[in-house]
Parts: C-alpha cells; sequence; structure tokens
C-alpha cells in the first residue's frame, strides 16, 4: 500500500479510473451513475491531484501491477474550527479484490494516518445495507444515524445512507 502524492496520483490516474469505473458498475453507491465511462472516472481523478497536493485530501491506494485493487482516502477540512476531524472518502475494493482483508487494510491505514496527523474524528457516509456497514462496525465505527433518500445508486434508484463517526485517541500532530 502506497500513498499517493499528485505526482503519483497522475501517474496511476488510469488504473485508479479503471477502479472506480469497475466499483460503480459492481454496484457501489460511491458518487457516480452507472454506466461511468472511462473519461469521466479518469477526469475525476485528475481533479483531486491539486487537493492532494495542497494537503487538503490523502489518498492511499493499493498497486497490483498495473491495476489498482483498492484505495481510500482522508479529505480534511480547511476551517479553524475542524481540524481536528477528516472524512474518510473513497474506500473502494476492486470486484475481484474482495473478501481477502482488503477494505480493513485500507481502514487501518487511514485511521492510523488520521491519528499520526493529530485528527481525534473521523466520519463518513455509506449506503444503508451495503457490505461496508459490516466493515465499518466491525472497526469500531459508530452509527450516528439514518438520511432517507441521500444518493443515487449506480442504476439511479435513491436510497437511504447511514453516518457513522469514530474517535480516535489524541496523539502530537504530524501534518
Amino acid at each position: 500500500m502506497i500513498r499517493l502524492d499528485a505526482t503519483r496520483l497522475l501517474g496511476r490516474a488510469g488504473a485508479l479510473a479503471d477502479l472506480l469505473s469497475s466499483t460503480v458498475h459492481a454496484g457501489a453507491s460511491v458518487g457516480f451513475l452507472a454506466p461511468l465511462g472511462r473519461a469521466e472516472a479518469l477526469a475525476w481523478w485528475r481533479e483531486r491531484a491539486p487537493d492532494v497536493a495542497a494537503g487538503r485530501l490523502a489518498v492511499w491506494a493499493v498497486p497490483d501491477g498495473d491495476r489498482v485493487l483498492g484505495t481510500v482516502g482522508l479529505a480534511f477540512p480547511g476551517k479553524p474550527n475542524s481540524r481536528h476531524r477528516a472524512e474518510l472518502v473513497k474506500l473502494m475494493v476492486h470486484p475481484d479484490a474482495r473478501g481477502r482483508g482488503l477494505g480493513h487494510r485500507l481502514l487501518a491505514t487511514a485511521e492510523d494516518a488520521a491519528a499520526a496527523a493529530g485528527i481525534t474524528l473521523l466520519h463518513l457516509d455509506t449506503e444503508t445495507g451495503s457490505p461496508a456497514e459490516r466493515l465499518y462496525r466491525s472497526a469500531g465505527w459508530t452509527s450516528a444515524g439514518v438520511i432517507p433518500d441521500y444518493a443515487a445508486r449506480p442504476d439511479g434508484a435513491l436510497c437511504p445512507t447511514t453516518l457513522y463517526y469514530k474517535r480516535l485517541p489524541p496523539t502530537a500532530p504530524t501534518r
């Protein structure tokens, strides 16, 4: 697993786009509708590079040759009253790589990096009833509630989302 700086993100943008497209086509509600074309997925990843370069977004990837099997990100808010928290974003595991513990490894990597950066609160949202909910619960995340009709699945149907949070032990920030 590697942390991607802006240059590495751009260098792996094609593999990241393939991961995003595969995840959406497998039915995951990660912000896109099907069919998700490669050009759109590629543009989305390339647009993340300035945030990575500025330190507003941290991204990790699990490379496997020319492919990326999984990714996770941490989005850091810029407001002075929110520097203690971050949002876990785009935890994705390629459909071919599921069931091997990769989701747990990605989640643990993001949590450890957040704690090392002085983050004491993480939050996320995920489709209610999705397999991701089991992952977050098993890793000690707490459900904060459900919002009905929050997002559309890849097929366009509206679905509820569950908000989760996790408190991290305070440490000296390194970011």
